[in-house]
């Protein structure tokens, strides 16, 4: 009987998983893989078996229970089991049911911890999650329910969704039904922690305007005061793509 360790793989880049992270990876004899996790990864893991087991919205995706399974078949086979998740596995990776599955076929388990997408997504816009004096409160949200609903709230000072590219329209309207006033800054980030990162600036008000540019592509929305940008813009290397978003929409925007 082996063990079962959880490696946040990070969002985007290869390089943001942590050491603890890559250690595990070098030790694994077969890795359950997530869509998101960066395909670099495998060079950390050159002996190991890689499956496939991703989860993505609106596609094709791998049952839960398929997944659960699996853990306990490799585990029982294999000494070390690497179970690799996009972010933090913690944060909206379904981690709950997978520990419940091993602990229920008595398997050892671990978690490593990692960077969540709203980190990564503040980091690369340098806008600090929380702020002296004016952000004292974050929370992270999904924005579709188990049973698909789209919900808001305005229950800290800084609100940050997950998967809620597709719905950034209603989402807009929610958030003003959840008391979230038309001109609350909004930051939208698509495949943050990405060479290809792109992001844009909004109020809640035209938030809608921001679907377009970021469709088809893992979106995290920043909803109030960790989306204000900084009164002195912090002097850092621009990707060219963040750039052309900007652009764009600000055009969409006039």
């Amino acid at each position: 009987m082996g063990r079962v360790i959880f490696v946040s793989a990070g969002p985007g880049a290869a390089d943001l998983i942590t050491l603890r992270g890559a250690g595990a990876l070098a030790r694994a004899e077969v890795v359950l893989f997530d869509a998101l996790t960066d395909p670099a990864l495998r060079e950390l893991a050159p002996q190991a078996h890689w499956i496939d087991v991703g989860k993505r919205g609106f596609c094709d995706s791998t049952a839960q229970a398929a997944i659960n399974a699996a853990l306990v078949k490799q585990a029982r086979q294999h000494d070390c089991v690497i179970r690799l998740k996009g972010g933090d596995a913690s944060i909206f990776g379904r981690l709950e049911e997978e520990l419940d599955a091993l602990a229920a076929a008595g398997i050892e388990s671990e978690v490593v911890p990692g960077v969540t997408a709203a980190v990564a997504a503040a980091a690369q816009l340098q806008r600090p999650l929380t702020r002296r004096g004016a952000g004292r409160s974050v929370s992270l949200t999904t924005a579709m329910t188990r049973d698909g609903d789209l919900q808001a709230q305005h229950s800290a000072d800084t609100e940050v969704f997950y998967m809620a590219g597709r719905q950034l329209g209603a989402l807009a309207r929610k958030l003003q039904d959840a008391g979230w006033p038309a001109d609350t800054p909004v930051a939208v980030v698509s495949r943050a922690g990405c060479d290809d990162a792109l992001y844009s600036d909004h109020r809640v008000a035209d938030l809608a305007a921001a679907a377009m540019l970021h469709r088809g592509r893992p979106t995290v929305v920043t909803v109030g005061v960790g989306a204000q940008p900084l009164r002195k813009p912090a002097l850092a290397r621009q990707n060219p793509l963040i750039d052309s978003a900007q652009a764009s929409a600000a055009r969409v925007n006039d």
